[in-house]
């Protein structure tokens, strides 16, 4: 990386010339934009008939991004994002609005994040098309996951490898 965009970080960051980046903003100031990915976990529900679609994420560090499946980065995402679903019971009734698939795991390129991931999901809560929001996420992640759980185990992730379709490994 050119040191001129090390500056411009340190300065969008409002950081001294000199000081130098440690942790997490260090590695996502030296990697541009599309080499780090971002892990979103998303639950499609039904609430008391109206649709909803909490999400949480994070971005991927380097050896996750290697790694055949985001183990560890998984299982933190759904545990936030189904502690947040829970909370959300208080307000009603929930369901998964579409079955299996209604928990879902993707690695996004950041520069989907600001504009794309938004539209295709107020899409989804105004339509409910199911199909068209599968085919969109499908095109704009690079790595997906259905999650599931089972009785004394851990988080399973199953690679989501056809348009709104698993495959078990």
């Amino acid at each position: 990386m050119a040191w001129t965009q090390v500056l411009s970080v340190q300065r969008r960051l409002g950081l001294a010339a000199n000081a130098v980046l440690i942790g997490e903003d260090a590695r996502t100031a030296c990697a541009p934009m599309a080499e780090t990915p971002y892990l979103v976990a998303l639950a499609l529900i039904d609430q008391g008939g109206a649709r909803a679609l909490p999400l949480a994420g994070r971005s991927l560090k380097a050896e996750e991004v290697s790694a055949d499946e985001p183990t560890q980065a998984a299982h933190g995402l759904a545990l936030e994002l189904l502690l947040r679903v829970w909370q959300r019971s208080d307000d009603g009734v929930l369901k998964r609005a579409c079955g299996e698939e209604s928990l879902l795991l993707v690695e996004l390129a950041m520069e989907r994040l600001p504009e794309d991931l938004p539209a295709l999901k107020a899409a989804w809560l105004n339509s409910g098309d199911r199909e068209a929001f599968c085919t969109g996420l499908r095109a704009m992640c690079e790595r997906a996951w259905t999650m599931s759980i089972a009785k004394f185990q851990p988080v399973t992730l199953t690679p989501w490898t056809r348009l709104g379709r698993s495959a078990s490994v």
